[in-house]
């Protein structure tokens, strides 16, 4: 096989992949990772079950690239977030409601012993917190205008923008999520719309 064979079927591979773990979302939104089966992804890709573990030889590996794929969209450069970004992100998650129905049912999930994505979002949230700590700290020094510390803040504001998630999903008539994390921001001491 030459180079140039080599580089177009890993491209193809890549793209594959790529269509997997888009096919693998929409199936985790509609049935939850427990109610989601290997084959209804690889049926909904044109694969048979066999040709899918080719590319992800676990369920559980599959649910790993679903998330990875999922924290690459929110990514920010030098992972360092802005308050004044937050607010931005809370936008875009509107717009996107299948993503944030499958983040939210695998976090839902994961709280369960023995889920397979239980230590991923243990790990994400670690992250999280001190990611929104550095932001809160840069922002506002060592006290917010509250009086809470970064690192007291940290949590409150990333249970505000999961559980606003939560509510919007249930009710997007009735939950106004970019709106409601506005005002949150506005009781932290963030007078930016």
């Amino acid at each position: 096989m030459s180079y140039g064979d080599a580089m177009n079927a890993r491209t193809r591979s890549e793209e594959r992949r790529a269509e997997i773990v888009r096919a693998a979302l929409e199936v985790i939104a509609e049935r939850g990772y427990r109610g989601a089966s290997l084959a209804a992804v690889a049926e909904r890709v044109g694969l048979t079950q066999q040709g899918l573990l080719h590319h992800f030889p676990t369920k559980d590996a599959l649910l790993v690239a679903v998330l990875e794929e999922r924290d690459k969209w929110d990514a920010v450069p030098n992972g360092s977030w802005r308050v004044d970004l937050l607010a931005s992100l809370v936008e875009y998650n509107a717009m996107r409601p299948g993503i944030i129905q499958t983040f939210s049912a695998l976090l839902g999930e994961s709280v369960t012993e023995g889920h397979p994505a239980r230590q991923y979002f243990t790990d994400r949230y670690t992250r999280v917190r001190a990611s929104m700590t550095v932001a809160l700290r840069a922002e506002y020094g060592d006290r917010l205008p509250n009086g809470l510390s970064p690192e007291r803040t940290a949590p409150l504001l990333v249970a505000v923008m999961d559980g606003l998630q939560y509510q919007w999903l249930l009710d997007p008539e009735s939950v106004d999520m970019p709106g409601a994390f506005r005002d949150f921001l506005r009781l932290l001491g963030e007078t930016a719309e």
